[in-house]
């Protein structure tokens, strides 16, 4: 079991019933010539008495989501934290520390988030490195302190990830795993819900938002689209405008994303949002419903031109059944609301059914595990070809 160091450790549920498998493997043939295989480093040769764990890691610029075939899960905050200084580390240790810890002990500690729209940042070396901490940190919990277990897994990355950011999350992966592999999130979440084909998945995270067209097969890249308005670019406008409206107020990006996780709604409200803030270290009530509203509100054109242009792209026999299957995943689905205020943008498509996914922060690991576990190792560098990793 993983220790119980972080926000969450929950018993996962039972495994979700076997979909129809887009990589079932084939009768072996004659031989052929293939394409040069992605290298991978020398992978320990399992023994009877190796032990073996898969996983599904949604690595998320905001939280780190890992779920084992064990029916085990940990959930951590995407940040490490460094001492500051030798008093410092009188009252924290050496360090790092990462996720709640690290939050909770912010003023002891430079704090440090590794992970920027979905991938790891290329800004210095200390992000480098403490995305490298970071994911060592999650998998040494996995191993829960045996050395000798064998890990496999796979891990999402944004629809659109670059070849040079999957490349450099794998060549860290691979220090830690014996297999890894990486795949678009929005499939990982198409995958979990087993709809492949005539669908399209909005997964809304911290750092992006990614838009996916399944069409029965693994997504082309014209097929997906990244966009930066997610819970972060929500997170630095609420801020600014409640600055803005109540000169004076105290307020923090931090803050800002705790008000947003709370209150956040398109439409017309169903009560007004108060908030207590600080100004000049004094409490002072405001009223921010008009600020919440136009921040989240700010996020759909955005969205809504994606899903049209997506849309447009499937045969015009797939497209009335495609748009009663958009499906709304990552934190940004909880947004009240949204849902409602996509399919109305829409209307001009005809019938139109927004669905948000239960479990919106866990699923794309679902999805990831799912694969996993279905997909045999043999056939993962074929995938990965498909995927540009």
């Amino acid at each position: 079991m993983f220790q119980q160091e972080e926000e969450m450790v929950v018993a996962a549920g039972k495994p979700e019933e076997r979909q129809p498998d887009l990589f079932q493997p084939q009768q072996p043939e004659e031989q052929k010539t293939t394409e040069p295989q992605p290298e991978e480093p020398p992978a320990t040769t399992p023994t009877a008495a190796t032990r073996q764990i898969t996983v599904g890691i949604d690595l998320g610029t905001c939280r780190t989501v890992v779920i084992t075939d064990g029916g085990e899960e940990l959930a951590i905050r995407s940040v490490v934290g460094y001492p500051k200084d030798i008093i410092s580390r009188q009252a924290v240790g050496d360090g790092p520390l990462f996720g709640t810890e690290a939050l909770d002990k912010r003023n002891f500690l430079d704090l440090c988030f590794p992970l920027a729209e979905g991938v790891i940042r290329d800004a210095s070396e200390r992000d480098f490195q403490a995305a490298r901490e970071l994911i060592h940190h999650v998998i040494d919990q996995v191993r829960g302190g045996d050395s000798g277990v064998e890990i496999n897994g796979i891990i999402g990355v944004p629809a659109r990830a670059s070849v040079v950011n999957k490349e450099v999350l794998l060549k860290v992966a691979h220090e830690v795993m014996n297999r890894t592999l990486v795949v678009s999130e929005p499939f990982m979440v198409a995958y979990a819900l087993g709809k492949l084909n005539r669908c399209i998945v909005v997964d809304i995270g911290a750092g992006t938002v990614d838009i996916c067209c399944m069409k029965g097969s693994v997504p082309a890249p014209e097929d997906q689209v990244t966009t930066f308005k997610g819970g972060d670019y929500l997170d630095d406008r609420l801020e600014a405008a409640i600055i803005r409206r109540h000169p004076g107020a105290q307020i923090t990006r931090s803050l800002a994303c705790r008000i947003k996780e709370e209150h956040s709604f398109v439409g017309e409200p169903e009560k007004p949002v108060e908030v207590t803030l600080r100004v000049d270290g004094k409490p002072a009530r405001f009223d921010i419903t008009d600020e919440v509203r136009t921040v989240c509100e700010s996020m759909v054109p955005n969205i809504v031109e994606q899903v049209e242009l997506l849309i447009a792209s499937f045969d015009p026999e797939d497209q009335e059944e495609a748009l009663q299957n958009i499906y709304l995943a990552g934190c940004g689905s909880r947004i009240r609301g949204l849902d409602r205020m996509i399919a109305a943008a829409l209307k001009d498509y005809g019938a139109v059914k927004v669905t948000c996914v239960e479990d919106p922060e866990r699923i794309g690991a679902v999805g990831a595990l799912k694969l996993a576990r279905e997909v045999p190792p043999a056939h993962w560098a074929e995938i990965g070809l498909m995927f540009g990793a």
